[in-house]
């Protein structure tokens, strides 16, 4: 029986790049099914962040880029001015979710911001983005013009915000362990290994996180 991670996650968010990282490195051998829960950061109508203020530059240069460098993670502040809200990426992954490509999506996302400066709010290249892990390009456009999975991610954040209580990205919940940031691959580990064994000696007893996509 595989071990759930469930990551929740919002695409504007460096540390969400550099968390998936650590969790690749934690789950090497494992046999894991990582979930991916969408949380907006900054919903309409809270103005989305701006490179030119002094916040972003500050953070980067203090916490994000000496992490990233420590872990090997090519990532870079995007130039795009405001930055994109993420409810129509969010769209997309659902999409993707149903057809088993949510994993895939979500990193295509997450790399297409922070390593290649794509605007992820513009419906043309999600399109694009959805395409290259393996959606119909027409279709992405199709359902997001027409808002077909809107009410989905409205569900999902209110299951994140209302029934998990999340508050910031990354978000890992393993078993009955919550990681509130970046945890390091050995604190991961450990909860793993403590979920699994919880799961052998209670096989029937339910995962608090809910379903999403598996890697």
């Amino acid at each position: 029986m595989s071990t759930q991670i469930t990551i929740y996650t919002d695409y504007v968010c460096p540390y969400c790049l550099l968390a998936e990282h650590i969790v690749e490195e934690a789950t090497q051998g494992l046999d894991v099914e990582i979930k991916w829960r969408p949380y907006e950061l900054r919903p309409e109508p809270v103005p989305t962040l701006r490179g030119e203020d002094p916040y972003l530059p500050q953070v980067w240069n203090k916490s994000v880029y000496p992490m990233a460098e420590r872990l090997g993670v090519p990532i870079k502040l995007p130039a795009i001015s405001p930055q994109p809200r993420t409810d129509k990426a969010f769209e997309v992954f659902a999409m993707a979710d149903e057809q088993g490509l949510g994993h895939a999506f979500s990193m295509r996302a997450l790399k297409a911001f922070f390593q290649e400066e794509k605007d992820i709010g513009n419906p043309e290249v999600l399109a694009d983005l959805g395409a290259e892990v393996g959606l119909e390009r027409e279709a992405v456009l199709n359902v997001l013009a027409n808002g077909t999975y809107r009410e989905r991610h409205r569900e999902a954040l209110r299951h994140a915000r209302d029934d998990m209580a999340i508050t910031s990205v990354p978000t890992i919940v393993v078993g009955k362990q919550v990681f509130r940031g970046v945890p390091s691959p050995g604190e991961l580990r450990r909860a793993l290994d403590q979920a699994k064994t919880e799961a052998d000696h209670n096989p029937h007893q339910p995962s608090p996180a809910v379903a999403g996509t598996t890697r």
